[in-house]
This record gives structure tokens, sequence and C-alpha cells, in this order.
């Protein structure tokens, strides 16, 4: 038996800022979120599309709240020194009590390729630095300072960090969906979050993420199975099209008919979108992340507002 939890994607990037938001308020809103019932708030992380610096809010986040669990969805961890995120990536997770998940990426394809350029870390090899990373970070936080040669990351001497407040340190989910990265999270990571637009592709992804830990020798359940899912909340459905459409283009410069290939995408009623997030926890889905397709802070806020009903309490039998 396992319960649903559900997650709410902080509005970081710099559309909203530009339109009135501010670092403060977004940890003050991680606050709004747990007294209203979300299981966790997340903050993404980018260069070339401008976003709040995630860790920074987290780590506020995380001494205003009390049960919340803080994550990034998803951390960018070649834009940092290994070793240094490492040290902060503990440093959090001792302020947060142990609340931490890390979703980490190896960038959108293509579209990254100047951000990996900027911080001198090889484009071509970024799943390698990506899994080099996390088996450093799991390494370090098991106070073994060894020397650490992986395919791409090469240390002859490492220093200790802080250790987390988890023993091993925080989870950490892949966020992938193509074959080879279905086969990495199922060997190496503790939890999948995608956002593919359609229910049978979770199925066959989640399918072989099982099978590859499976084959790996883990147990199926040593992964989380989550969901990204962007919403607009709207008993019109123009308005709500509309609405993801604005969000799809300042956020991606792309329009929805575009984006709604890549990413799931829901729009209606909140009857209609809790339907469709029904869809993929018979799929599998465990943890709901909602990213709100809202620009404007107020706009925001009354979506917020509108979410207390996709927040319910459930208990699937798997």
């Amino acid at each position: 038996m396992n319960d649903i939890r559900y997650g709410l994607l902080l509005p970081g990037g710099v559309a909203q800022l530009e339109r009135g938001g501010a670092a403060r308020s977004l940890a003050e809103l991680a606050v709004t979120a747990e007294g209203m019932g979300f299981d966790s708030v997340w903050l993404g992380d980018s260069l070339s599309r401008a976003r709040i610096e995630p860790l920074t809010i987290l780590a506020a986040a995380a001494a205003l709240t009390e049960r919340i669990t803080l994550g990034t969805a998803a951390l960018m961890p070649a834009y940092r020194h290994p070793v240094q995120a490492a040290a902060t990536l503990a440093s959090l997770d001792q302020l947060a009590s142990g609340r931490l998940i890390l979703g980490v990426g190896a960038g959108f394809p293509e579209l990254s390729r100047a951000e990996f350029d900027l911080v001198g870390v090889d484009y071509r090899t970024r799943f390698s630095q990506l899994d080099d990373t996390v088996d450093l970070w799991r390494r370090l936080w098991s106070e073994n300072t060894d020397p650490f040669h992986g395919k791409v990351l090469h240390y002859d001497w490492l220093p200790d960090v802080p250790q987390p407040h988890r023993p091993g340190g925080p989870p950490i989910w892949a966020t992938g969906i193509t074959p080879a990265a279905l086969a990495r999270t199922g060997r190496r990571y503790d939890g999948w979050l995608p956002y593919p637009p359609d229910v049978d592709t979770y199925v066959d992804g989640l399918t072989a993420v099982r099978a590859a830990a499976t084959a790996a020798g883990r147990a199926e359940s040593s992964i989380t199975p989550a969901l990204f899912a962007t919403v607009y909340l709207s008993d019109d459905p123009g308005e709500g099209r509309a609405a993801l459409d604005r969000y799809a283009q300042a956020t991606y410069r792309m329009p929805v008919e575009t984006v709604e290939t890549i990413q799931v995408l829901m729009t209606g009623t909140t009857e209609h979108v809790a339907a469709q997030l029904d869809r993929y926890i018979a799929a599998g889905a465990e943890h709901i992340l909602l990213r709100i397709a809202a620009l404007d802070p107020s706009e925001f806020a009354g979506q917020l507002a509108l979410m207390k009903p996709l927040l319910r309490p459930l208990t699937i039998s798997r």
C-alpha cells in the first residue's frame, strides 16, 4: 500500500520573477504549501533560462518549514564543482533535518549545450558527468575519501565534507526517459521524475526502469515513481489553452503545440485534471509534482487556491 504524495513547483523562473515575484516570497510560499497539505515543494535549475538559484531558496524554506519535503526539479550538477556541491547539499540536508530530495538532470537536448560550454563541461559526456558526480557524492556522504576515478571525473585526493542528516545522503531521482536514461535510473537512482505527455509512454518507461533495477539486483520498491505535470485549472477550455501557451512561450520560447509533444500539460476543471492525474497514478506514479502554468503572481495565487481538491488522500495497492 502506497500513499500518493503531491508536490508544488515554486515559481522561480525569470518570467514569474519579472512580474513581481521575489526570492523571499518563494521561501514563504513553501510555508503556504505546507499549510495547504502539499507533501513537497520544488525548484528548477538553469543558466540560459534564467531561474533563481534553487539551493539558496530551499535553504531559506528549510528554516521556515517543519514537515514539507524540499526538492530540486531538476538540479544540474554539472554547473557546480562536484566536491563543493557535495558539501553544500549535505549542509542543506542538515538544515532540512533530512527532508531533501535531489532530482537531477543532464540538460535539455541541445538547448543546454551553451550552458555546458559556459561551465567548461563537455556536452558530449554530460550523462557520464552526471553519474560520476552522483557516485562521488554518495562516496563523500559515506565518509569515504579514497581516490575517485570515474568515466570523466578523476580525483587522487578528496577532502572530508559535512555529512548529511540522512545517513548516506538524500534520495537522488533521475529525470530522463530515453532508453539509456531509463536503464541508468533503474541501476543507480532512487526515484524517477519524468514528464511524458502520454500515459502509455509512462507505463513503458516505468516497466523499463523496474526491469533494469531487477537486473542490477535492486528491489523495484527502491525507486520512487513520480510525475512532473504542468497544470492550469479553468472551466473555460479556451482560457486554459491560452494560459498554457503563454507559459510555454515565456518559459521555453516555444508554442504550446510544440511543448505538449514533450511534456505533459493539463488544463480543464479540477475534476478533469484530477481524472488525468489519476491515469498516471494508475500507471504507477506515487509522487505528483504540480507546476502551475501562471506567470503573474496574482494569477499564480488564484490557481494555487484552486489546487486544494487535487491533494486527495489516495492510497494505492501496488
